[in-house]
């Protein structure tokens, strides 16, 4: 079967692609010809359908959440429940990124359990096994690694983060700069410069690209250029290492592309907000407009417990500047493996950094329902304001956990309520769009 690329150069409108129109507002025949120059993805698997998200250029910006077990904590109920609560709470994918227990069963439970596209990371899979097999992941066999990504994208991947981009040369950069404040933070990428470093060989996804991308066009499953040196401090932002691995990143869209695979470039942790917008337009002029997954950003390393803060006020930025896909961050980021609640708070803030920068990136359609809150409260109205909000029920608890004595009001200004008062003082001059 032919992949969502292939289809949409050939002027066909799939199913898919037409959902992707009726969700985001906009024509189908944009949407196909986004598709066919590779500024939209659609992350797909035949094997399983999950729902249409489209990510990309003229589309809302799309919010993932990550969830998997640690060799710490393997819970496969609670992971299930994890993925459960990121749908309910309004994630558009999810990644099912576990490390502890029996893969194959977690990977299969989350993916039955939600109708989001899922992806993951081939390489944490692929080195637990080697691990447990050989008692050394650097062990690993390139062929049990291309084994195990056929394996997953039969099981209904939508998308794959693989680290194609690190090489030798970017560790020799990453070596001459004098390594880095904050070290490597990727699971997946210090595993595969630990398995370079071990076997004095080059990364076999980066070596046999093109067999990569066999395999994932056989399954219309997008292909995630993961980011293994990014940064995970500030300081350590936009330095060679991150830069060169990007570069490479960015030509492998392209060559991806070409062959017929739906391509997403990932993005740094840890930005500091003044370097946000050249990231993106440095990746998107490099990669020809691929979608970009910002995995965060952080914009600070010192409010651990707050990271999903953190991330929030870095993700809006980069929603504003023209980021596809955010990645979510929780409050457990950087202390633990976050819970089903960590799961509801990091989606839940993520999605309103996403609106955030939505608001800016498409200021001439991205203001009409603040205008109408804005209305709302101007007038008391209290069921309409519950109806615009993007969390709806978490407003409704707040507001009857501390009931005021006049329902026009809230316990906040009470009998001193401003706009109550003013709307007495003004209500004879609204007129317009002001009514």
């Amino acid at each position: 079967m032919k992949t969502q690329i292939e289809q949409a150069r050939e002027g066909i409108i799939t199913p898919q692609m037409a959902a992707v129109a009726v969700e985001e507002h906009v024509s189908p025949e944009y949407v196909r010809l986004m598709v066919a120059e590779g500024k939209v993805v659609i992350p797909w698997n035949h094997v399983r359908a999950p729902k249409a998200v489209g990510i990309g250029k003229g589309l809302r910006t799309k919010v993932n959440a990550s969830i998997g077990t640690s060799s710490d904590i393997v819970d496969y109920e609670a992971e299930v429940r994890k993925a459960r609560a990121a749908r309910e709470s309004g994630a558009d994918t999810l990644m099912e990124l576990s490390v502890g227990g029996d893969l194959d069963r977690v990977r299969r439970e989350v993916i039955a359990a939600v109708d989001l596209p899922v992806g993951n990371v081939p390489l944490y899979q692929a080195f637990c096994e080697a691990a447990r097999t050989y008692g050394d992941p650097n062990r690993l066999d390139p062929e049990m690694l291309f084994d195990l990504i056929e394996r997953q994208c039969a099981d209904g991947m939508a998308f794959m983060a693989v680290h194609c981009g690190i090489n030798l040369y970017t560790i020799e950069r990453l070596r001459r700069q004098g390594y880095r404040y904050g070290g490597l933070v990727s699971k997946g990428g210090v595993s595969m410069v630990g398995w370079m470093m071990a076997n004095g060989r080059e990364n076999p996804l980066y070596e046999q690209f093109d067999r990569v991308i066999g395999i994932l066009k056989k399954y219309d499953t997008v292909l995630s250029l993961g980011n293994g040196l990014r940064a995970g401090a500030i300081h350590d932002s936009s330095d060679r290492a991150q830069i060169q691995e990007l570069l490479i990143n960015c030509e492998l869209a392209e060559m991806g592309r070409e062959m017929g695979c739906q391509m997403l470039v990932e993005g740094p942790g840890h930005v500091p907000l003044d370097e946000v917008e050249g990231n993106i337009q440095l990746q998107k002029r490099m990669s020809g407009g691929a979608p970009y997954y910002m995995l965060g950003p952080i914009s600070t390393d010192v409010a651990p417990g707050f990271d999903h803060i953190t991330a929030a006020i870095g993700a809006a930025q980069s929603s504003r500047f023209g980021a596809d896909l955010i990645c979510y961050i929780t409050p457990a980021e950087h202390l633990a493996l976050p819970n089903e609640e960590d799961v509801r708070q990091g989606v839940k803030a993520a999605r309103v950094a996403a609106y955030i920068g939505d608001m800016n990136k498409y200021p001439d359609k991205g203001r009409e329902r603040d205008r109408e809150m804005s209305k709302a409260r101007r007038d008391l109205d209290w069921q309409r304001q519950f109806e615009l909000a993007l969390y709806p029920e978490d407003a409704r608890a707040i507001r009857a956990s501390r009931t005021p004595e006049d329902e026009a009001t809230c316990t906040m200004c009470g009998d001193f309520c401003a706009s109550r008062g003013a709307g007495r003082l003004f209500a004879g001059d609204l007129r317009g769009d002001k009514v």
